[in-house]
């Protein structure tokens, strides 16, 4: 296939991977789509028009070469692809299956503006890279020269993982700190197996480990370990824990039990995938088996969670938003993934407190109907309540999925010098990723706030470079 073969989109129409079908589906917690066969993602890459300014590329954080690597996908070269598409993105099997495309490359595909249907990027993205795993394309970690400095990364999420990656191909020490006992982060106990196997994680994790790098798990950073020994012992130092405290609410009874947090569920069904034993999920705490559920949130976190609770067999799921569909953060993919399951969106509500039972355990939410107003300072309509409008929705679990904050830092490290923002962020330089603190970056949610894997990537691999430079500066000045 030539490159004038490529622009096939008019008389090929967008074809995503088969799509398991929801009865089928929602009885396990595999991934949904299944792996296109060789001839049809060569077909689906060719529909690529190979745009003279590709959108595709300028819309993703980590400016991924997509037109030359779905050409050489089109044309059977798929090592080459892989080799490309690894070159600017530390984990393309992982970006492929839980990237937001609908709004990042597919969403601005020029193709799909026209009317013609976007390429399948992620798809194919997926495709290359589980392909280049089975073929043994994907090599081992091997630097060509050893060298002394050390760097110590605190988090092993997307960000600290995509630095760690990079520091050590060129042949630094890296230690890697983490307070769970799986490297991951949300990757590995946040999103659920049916939207990124743990599998695909785990192999990367490996390669890592493999590659020199060193994991200190079950280590919390101010109570097994201070921050400034940390500091002591490494010649740089990466922040990049996430966010991980639970934004609340104010309400009646919102403390009652069966009212629980996002994350606590994610993670025990995640540790259950595993094998953990997990004695609030075997109680029935945090599994949603026989219960009414209703998820409180519109986000990707808050998607997480419904589709979890059809799997785990919920009697019935309901999620509250406070706006319309259109108005909602999370991906429109997911949300229709998620009505095909089952769950029902109950738009432009909020709710105002919890009804609980003889035992003082929750069974209601009360529910206020809300409608959109006049825009606010972003220029996003706001919500306001109808009056006398309230209702009760039955429920014996209720999941606040309302996004994360970042915790105090500074304080639970005893580091009062470590500046943040009046968000409690961490401050840090957009271009370097330098914070305040010297040979001290930060990085991903603890800098943006929550946001996604793909930007904590493209932060890691540009801290990771910054590093770099800053360790070669002491060389620099002996050599003058």
């Amino acid at each position: 296939m030539t490159q004038s073969q490529m622009l096939r989109f008019i008389s090929v129409e967008k074809e995503m991977p088969l799509k398991r079908p929801p009865e089928i589906r929602t009885e396990d917690f595999g991934e949904i789509y299944g792996q296109y066969l060789t001839e049809k993602a060569e077909e689906q890459a060719g529909r690529c028009s190979q745009c003279g300014v590709p959108y595709c590329q300028t819309h993703c954080p980590l400016h991924n070469n997509i037109p030359d690597w779905l050409m050489l996908t089109a044309q059977g070269r798929l090592e080459e692809a892989y080799e490309l598409s690894q070159e600017t993105n530390t984990f393309p099997e992982i970006c492929g299956r839980i990237c937001p495309q609908d709004r990042l490359c597919e969403g601005n595909c020029v193709i799909e503006q026209a009317g013609h249907g976007t390429v399948t990027i992620g798809a194919v993205e997926k495709y290359i890279t589980d392909t280049a795993w089975e073929k043994g394309w994907v090599k081992p970690i091997r630097p060509a020269q050893e060298r002394s400095e050390s760097v110590g990364i605190i988090g092993a999420g997307p960000g600290g993982l995509a630095a760690a990656d990079r520091l050590r191909r060129a042949g630094i020490q890296v230690t890697v700190y983490d307070r769970y006992d799986r490297a991951g982060g949300l990757m590995t106990y946040g999103i659920p197996g049916f939207k990124l196997e743990k599998p695909v994680v785990m192999q990367r994790i490996d390669q890592l480990a493999d590659g020199g790098v060193e994991f200190v798990l079950n280590c919390n950073v101010g109570e097994d370990i201070s921050f400034d020994a940390i500091r002591g012992k490494h010649d740089a130092v990466l922040i990049a824990t996430g966010v991980y405290k639970s934004r609340d609410l104010e309400a009646p009874n919102v403390g009652a039990p069966g009212v629980v947090r996002a994350i606590d569920y994610l993670t025990a069904s995640n540790r259950k995938s595993f094998g953990d034993e997990v004695p609030e999920f075997d109680s029935g705490e945090l599994n949603a088996k026989g219960r009414r559920v209703v998820v409180i949130g519109g986000g990707d976190t808050a998607m997480d969670c419904v589709r979890t609770a059809v799997r785990q067999g919920a009697v019935s799921v309901k999620c509250l938003y406070r706006r319309d569909r259109a108005n909602m953060p999370g991906s429109q993919r997911e949300t229709q993934n998620a009505e095909e399951e089952g769950v029902e969106f109950v738009w432009q509500t909020a709710p105002r407190g919890f009804v609980t039972d003889d035992d003082g355990a929750v069974s209601g939410v009360i529910v206020q109907k809300m409608r959109l107003g006049a825009p606010d300072a972003t220029g996003r309509r706001s919500p306001e309540v109808i009056e006398g409008a309230d209702y009760t929705e039955a429920s014996d679990l209720v999941i606040k999925a309302l996004g994360f904050e970042p915790e105090a830092l500074p304080a639970l490290w005893n580091v009062p010098e470590l500046t943040v923002t009046r968000w409690g962020t961490i401050k840090a330089r957009f271009n370097t990723h330098e914070t305040d603190l010297p040979g001290v970056w930060a990085v991903g949610d603890i800098v943006r706030g929550a946001s996604l894997v793909v930007w904590a990537i493209r932060d890691g691999r540009e801290a990771a470079d910054s590093i770099l430079a800053y360790l070669e500066q002491p060389a620099q000045v002996a050599a003058e």
